[in-house]
């Protein structure tokens, strides 16, 4: 059985992975936003706050699953790969060269980010955003039809009794698309939240993120 949501936006067909990273199969590329990569290291030098350091490995661990199962020719990061450019600048030495394995043999872009504004220490395109056919890949959503953006690292729930936690989503209608956080250390805002009612028309679509990509009508 199929764990993906499929659904028509611009002329392209997507599909929406449990994971939360987001397919193009026509155009063999993999889109995932908001990997936050740092952010224990971030908070500690910040806050003096201590959390278990794994959540780069673990990120990068599920990344590399994306990668191995649909084998795209081009991958986008949409923005806020580092959780602050300080991080980005202290990545290890074994973080970059895992990096480089993943973009061995394909297309890779970084688009700037609101947390990684600069070029980061890494190979490949440093864009602010990207033009691919009808679609417009971007960190923030602006009012242009077409987008695919991240930033707001969206949360519903399931509408039923004993649903648990809210969990990642994707949000999308017929004019944008907004990627949940793919980070392991993101928090989310929900999506009653009135930034993104605001953003959102009226018929449109959470998929949540899981075992298995769920879609259901964006909870406000």
């Amino acid at each position: 059985m199929d764990a993906s949501h499929h659904f028509e936006f611009q002329g392209c067909t997507l599909t929406a992975r449990p994971s939360g990273a987001l397919w193009w199969a026509k155009a063999r590329t993999l889109t995932v936003s908001d990997l936050h990569l740092g952010k224990a290291e971030r908070m500690a030098r910040r806050a003096g706050l201590q959390i278990p350091p794994y959540e780069v490995q673990d990120t990068l661990q599920r990344l590399q699953s994306e990668i191995e199962a649909l084998s795209p020719t081009r991958v986008i990061c949409l923005g806020d790969t580092f959780d602050d450019m300080e991080a980005g600048r202290a990545v290890a030495i074994q973080v970059q060269d895992w990096l480089t394995r993943l973009q061995s043999g394909r297309e890779w872009v970084w688009i700037e980010g609101n947390h990684d504004p600069g070029p980061l220490p890494l190979s490949s395109a440093h864009l602010a955003e990207l033009t691919l056919a009808t679609l417009v890949f971007r960190h923030i959503a602006t009012p242009e039809t077409g987008e695919i953006s991240g930033h707001y690292h969206p949360k519903a729930k399931l509408p039923v009794k004993g649903a648990g936690a809210a969990r990642p989503c994707f949000l999308y209608d017929e004019r944008r698309v907004i990627l949940p956080a793919f980070g392991t250390y993101t928090g989310g805002l929900r999506t009653s939240d009135p930034a993104l009612s605001r953003l959102m028309g009226p018929r449109a679509r959470a998929v949540l993120t899981g075992p298995r990509a769920l879609p259901m009508p964006m909870p406000r």
